[in-house]
């Protein structure tokens, strides 16, 4: 089996160290030598304009569908033109009464061309083999709806 590493690094930007006004911005160094600015949500005293943990998440779901899907249609010999989403992921409560990512929803659109262009039915069964086959999607507990757009 593959694994993966990356390297997140925090270092303390005030005098003090208040759980209220600390400086949450970070750095994830990524293979191949990509840098993001991550911090937390702004909700969470976050800078909003950097990458957050939840939208991490969400890109990573979205990415692994994605690709997921785009192998499933080249084995089946159908061409894609384009794949768009625009994923959402709400917060909510698990059972101990803890925040947790709740709910994420995928709304991809997909443009085929050449000789066989699936329907809206074979275009579902697509996505449930890529939902079912997704690295990411199957680590994780929380509801995963899917919503594609025609």
């Amino acid at each position: 089996m593959s694994s993966f590493s990356i390297h997140t690094h925090w270092q303390r930007t005030t005098p003090d160290f208040d759980p209220k006004t600390f400086d949450r911005s970070h750095t994830w160094h990524l293979a191949g030598g990509q840098t993001v600015n991550g911090s937390a949500a702004p909700e969470y005293s976050g800078n909003p304009e950097m990458s957050n943990p939840e939208e991490a998440l969400l890109a990573a779901l979205s990415s692994c569908h994605m690709l997921t899907f785009l192998t499933i249609a080249a084995l089946k010999k159908l061409v894609v033109d384009s794949y768009e989403d625009q994923p959402t992921a709400e917060l909510g409560k698990n059972e101990k009464g803890k925040i947790m990512v709740s709910r994420l929803t995928l709304r991809p659109r997909v443009v085929f061309s050449g000789d066989t262009i699936p329907s809206t039915e074979a275009l579902m069964d697509l996505h449930r083999k890529a939902k079912e086959n997704c690295f990411i999607g199957n680590s994780l507990l929380s509801e995963l709806i899917l919503e594609p757009v025609f």
